[in-house]
């Protein structure tokens, strides 16, 4: 049986690369921090760390355990928390994973306000994830539902989702730009335009995603700047300095300093899922993926489940 202080230990260590730094940041002494962790690879048959006298290391078996075990420890205290409120005669709490279009296109914002409307007590924590990170939250049962901007594999034994929106891309414009006068803008009078193109965290090649969707519809952008969120990019294209695509449902309203124009033969949208665990294990999470499964935004369109 895995000790939980064994794996605080560890996961310290591991942050630190160094037991001295460890030690001061659990307060407690070098000698039993090692001799912990000496013991948890004694009764794991695994070196965890590489050794020498300037620093230890991580082995690559110690970063695989290092990712279960930080995954572990935090569903564990997940676990207390919820023991605590249930304990107080509280329902639980909620553990919400999202990617920043979940907030983008208000739907994730509207569905606690929902939710906070109905249940008022009820304590949620969000986090901003990776859509792999979320799927791993949900199989290791820290996260009641993920929001992604994919649905998990098709074949996965564990997860569920729907598609929740399609969010369609528009150009945005200075309104003093020579094109803010066209009423249909062809792929060629983009060809050379300077763009600010908006980074993708959940895509590390993002950038050459882009340049290639855009060569694909008959176009190449000059990308001048790259903005790290859709309203940056916004703002960079009122003040004049490019032309960059933006969500329909970041634009309910005219934009001072913006044109928008819609291009037909993009065939581009931002998509959002809700994503969850096939067991339910407790009544509010059910409440609440329902309730994000019926809010409703002027972009939203809601499916049944694909698996």
């Amino acid at each position: 049986m895995l000790d939980l202080r064994q794996l605080r230990y560890f996961v310290a260590v591991a942050e630190e690369e160094h037991v001295g730094r460890a030690a001061e940041r659990l307060h407690i002494s070098q000698s039993p921090l090692s001799r912990q962790i000496a013991q948890l690879e004694k009764n794991l048959g695994l070196a965890l760390f590489e050794r020498s006298q300037q620093r230890i290391r991580l082995t690559s078996d110690g970063h695989v355990f290092l990712t279960e075990a930080t995954a572990l420890l935090r569903h564990a205290s997940r676990l207390e928390n919820l023991g605590r409120r249930l304990g107080r005669g509280e329902e639980g709490g909620l553990c919400i994973g999202y990617v920043s279009d979940a907030m983008h296109t208000g739907l994730l914002p509207e569905a606690l306000r929902t939710l906070n409307g109905e249940r008022p007590g009820i304590h949620v924590a969000l986090y901003d994830l990776t859509a792999h990170e979320q799927f791993e939250g949900l199989r290791q049962r820290s996260l009641d539902i993920a929001l992604v901007p994919q649905a998990p594999p098709q074949d996965d034994p564990d997860l569920r989702s729907t598609l929740l929106l399609e969010d369609p891309m528009l150009l945005a414009l200075p309104s003093t730009h020579q094109l803010a006068t066209t009423h249909e803008v062809r792929p060629e009078d983009l060809d050379g335009q300077p763009w600010i193109a908006v980074q993708d965290k959940q895509q590390p090649a993002w950038r050459d995603d882009f340049i290639a969707a855009c060569t694909t519809t008959g176009f190449t952008p000059d990308i001048r700047y790259e903005a790290p969120e859709p309203l940056t990019a916004l703002g960079l294209a009122a003040s004049g300095l490019g032309i960059t695509l933006i969500q329909r449902s970041m634009l309910p309203g005219p934009k001072p300093g913006i044109t928008v124009r819609e291009l037909p033969w993009l065939q581009h949208s931002v998509r959002l899922w809700a994503t969850w665990h096939h067991t339910d294990l407790r009544p509010i999470v059910t409440t609440f993926r329902n309730t994000i499964l019926t809010t409703t935004t002027t972009t939203t369109t809601t499916h049944k489940p694909t698996h």
